[in-house]
């Protein structure tokens, strides 16, 4: 074949440019699915992080406050830090991730004649497992590593500084949408019968009527379910903050479109607890009347006219006590003559009232629609008291975290 017949066909397939889309997104599409995959995964990671140093977090506060209050002794304080951890990130990790066998616990023990403290430092990690995108370019998981240290000393007595005194009051919204499910599926009940109509057919009378069919479902935690789970761990916290009860006082007040009986503030846990878990979902919205009694609760005066909290705290510790609110909701007040904006009015004037006396105020809205979100980015204290939880995960975190830095008011804590 002469070259004076090559050249040209040469030529043409050379300046051809047909295909080269084709041929430019077949190079590109690894490279695009990897940075598909890693915007996604950087997400997931930060959240797992925040997820693991809450633990981390936790654990540390729980075991050097057991180990000054004497109720475990040196030798079992690795694996009391070990079991927490587990259990605070029971609910993140598979069941075949070993997270107890990648902690590490150090403790060190410092002692000034016949008292000791405690220094706890507890350093989970786990291998994070990447989603398919992000393995289809070579990676298969990514390390996730944090660490914690709490310095704490032994039991204090009355008119000790060294630990804080706390004051906190729940106001929690029991409306009937908290009865809706979650996308979380029931851990311990993952399915559920229900039952149909099916099997149409005419009757004697010629008229259609339906046989009842049984049939299985999943089920899913309802949102009243996991406000329970995710104020549960915030007591949690708290008590091992303060085992003996001696520093902690607590309350909680439920409302929809009326507020129901309070359980009023107490020493330890134990009352909020079991009134929080008896609530049941139902009614309207209307957090005003709530948000008051949270606050009158928290400022009441005694029969000596000085602050009853004040002086319930000065008998026992000798401290005034840092004072919290801890305000949820899930929906949008509703139900007056102005569509809920009244209620609306009245509760940011008490959320006005309580910040301007120091009382610090953490929001959750859970699933709540922007009216509710306005609302509780306006009460919280500021931005890093407020918490948007958008499926139930969020909202176990939000309590975590809440009950950590109020933990933190009670034991030293250093990262």
């Amino acid at each position: 074949m002469s070259t004076s017949f090559l050249r040209p066909c040469l030529r043409r397939m050379f300046s051809d440019r047909g295909g080269n889309f084709g041929i430019m997104t077949a190079i590109l599409a690894p490279v695009l699915l990897g940075a598909a995959g890693m915007a996604i995964q950087v997400g997931d990671m930060l959240l797992s992080k925040q997820q693991l140093q809450e633990a981390a977090d936790s654990a540390a506060l729980a075991t050097a406050t057991a180990l000054g209050n004497g109720t475990i002794q040196t030798s079992q304080a690795e694996a009391f830090a070990r079991n927490f951890v587990a259990g605070q990130m029971a609910n993140y990790l598979q069941s075949s991730t070993d997270i107890k066998g990648t902690t590490s616990v150090n403790v060190q023990t410092s002692t000034s004649g016949n008292s000791a403290s405690y220094q706890v430092t507890v350093t989970p990690s786990y291998d994070f497992t990447v989603n398919p995108l992000m393995q289809a370019v070579g990676f298969s998981t990514q390390h996730l590593s944090t660490s914690s240290t709490t310095v704490s000393g032994p039991s204090q007595t009355p008119g000790s500084n060294s630990q804080g005194s706390v004051s906190m009051f729940l106001a929690l919204d029991k409306s009937g949408s908290m009865g809706d499910p979650t996308e979380t599926v029931n851990k311990d009940h993952p399915t559920e019968p229900f039952t149909y109509d099916c099997n149409p057919h005419l009757n004697k009378k010629g008229k259609w009527v339906y046989d009842t069919c049984t049939g299985s479902r999943t089920n899913y935690y309802t949102k009243i379910e996991a406000l329970k789970m995710a104020a549960g761990n915030l007591f949690g916290q708290l008590t091992s903050a303060d085992p003996n009860a001696q520093y902690v006082r607590t309350g909680a007040v439920s409302y929809d479109i009326v507020q129901y009986t309070p359980s009023t503030l107490a020493w330890g846990t134990a009352g909020v607890s079991s009134y929080v878990n008896a609530l049941q979902a139902g009614g309207g919205t209307n957090s005003s009347g709530a948000m008051g009694t949270a606050y009158s609760s928290l400022t009441a005066k005694n029969a000596a006219g000085n602050d009853a909290e004040d002086a319930a705290h000065k008998l026992k510790t000798g401290q005034i006590p840092k004072k919290y609110i801890v305000f949820m909701t899930d929906g949008d007040n509703n139900n007056d003559s102005s569509g809920g904006r009244s209620y609306d009015t009245l509760t940011r004037a008490t959320c006005d009232t309580a910040k301007s006396k120091g009382i610090e105020i953490y929001t959750i809205a859970f699933m709540a629609p922007p009216g509710g979100q306005a609302l509780l980015q306006y009460c919280a204290s500021d931005a890093a008291h407020y918490f948007q939880a958008e499926q139930m995960e969020d909202l176990l975190a939000a309590f975590k975290a809440i009950g950590a830095k109020a933990s933190a008011q009670l034991t030293r804590l250093t990262n």
